[in-house]
């Protein structure tokens, strides 16, 4: 027996998950998403990945701004639903809520909870030199990420893995575990692990000014703050007059005594670049209003300039 569903997301993270669950024998009867926000250039209202698909697939989207009135808890009371499906959906569920669908409300979070509760779990576990990360999917609670764990699978992270390669890697196990849960949840059989709170974590959320990159840091720093902003809000560093970006880095075995910037060797392999310790190779960047490009070809571009200036700077307020 199928179970009637109410999806509440808004990124791509959460589109994916919604597309098993329309793929699924299950029935999507609402979506829930933020409202829509201004994007692009003419920075134009822009629905979200969720509402786009959900549009798509003919199903009613609701966008309100929160659950405060007592209409819209009755507008979802109305669908008489079994269960919501919760995915970065990016508001807070009061308690009435939570007791509305007839099953309560699970979350599907990119995390290995209680570590990395909030709202860039993806992101945090990189910066912090994690080895796995993993999905969680909870049975919904009053509080943040605080929920008992229904299902969980594990993967590892990289050396090689940003932000946008674990999290593509995470839906790849989180469809499948979520399905697992809502069977669970269908024939009575689920059994709930709270969490350890002593070991938890929080995922606060990125700041822009976290790309700032500290060249006296390790290269084992750099080289983690860099993949785990990337693509977003991404890595800088100041060459000259320009801010640069960094796409991608590659940890050398090797050490410097050359003050932490200096580039100290520049080849068709990259910019190898001396830190606070160790040597971090650049492999691609991204000089401003340009396309990103590999350091080979930037350095045939602008050989004579880099050897002429061959170091990249902090920015001033570091």
């Amino acid at each position: 027996m199928a179970l009637k569903l109410i999806f509440a997301g808004t990124p791509e993270f959460a589109a994916e998950h919604l597309q098993t669950l329309i793929d699924s024998e299950h029935r999507v009867v609402a979506v829930y998403s933020q409202p829509d926000r201004p994007a692009g250039r003419g920075r134009k209202l822009t629905a979200s990945a969720v509402k786009s698909l959900a549009l798509t697939h003919q199903i009613p989207v609701f966008q309100p701004l929160n659950f405060k009135s007592t209409a819209a808890q009755a507008e979802l009371a109305e669908l008489q639903a079994d269960l919501m499906v919760v995915v970065a959906y990016g508001l807070i569920l009061p308690q009435v809520v939570l007791d509305t669908p007839r099953l309560g409300c699970v979350n599907v979070h990119a995390s290995l909870l209680p570590r990395w509760r909030g709202a860039a779990p993806i992101h945090r576990a990189l910066l912090a030199g994690d080895l796995k990360s993993g999905i969680t999917i909870m049975q919904m609670d009053a509080g943040l990420d605080t929920g008992a764990a229904l299902v969980t699978a594990e993967c590892d992270i990289l050396p090689t893995d940003t932000s946008e390669i674990l999290h593509d890697r995470l839906i790849e196990i989180g469809a499948p575990a979520l399905l697992q849960a809502l069977d669970q949840l269908e024939l009575g059989t689920a059994q709930p692990v709270k969490q350890d709170s002593l070991k938890a974590t929080y995922a606060h959320k990125l700041l822009k000014a976290e790309g700032q990159i500290d060249w006296t840091d390790s290269a084992e720093q750099i080289d983690r703050q860099i993949r785990g902003l990337t693509p977003w809000p991404g890595a800088v560093t100041q060459w000259q007059a320009e801010t640069v970006r960094l796409h991608q880095v590659v940890l050398l075995d090797q050490t410097s005594e050359a003050q932490p910037g200096t580039l100290i060797a520049m080849t068709k392999a990259g910019f190898d670049v001396a830190t606070g310790a160790g040597v971090l190779r650049i492999e691609k960047l991204q000089l401003p209003g340009k396309k990103a490009m590999t350091a080979s070809d930037l350095l045939n571009a602008r050989r004579e300039q880099f050897i002429a200036h061959p170091r990249f700077t902090n920015p001033a307020n570091l």
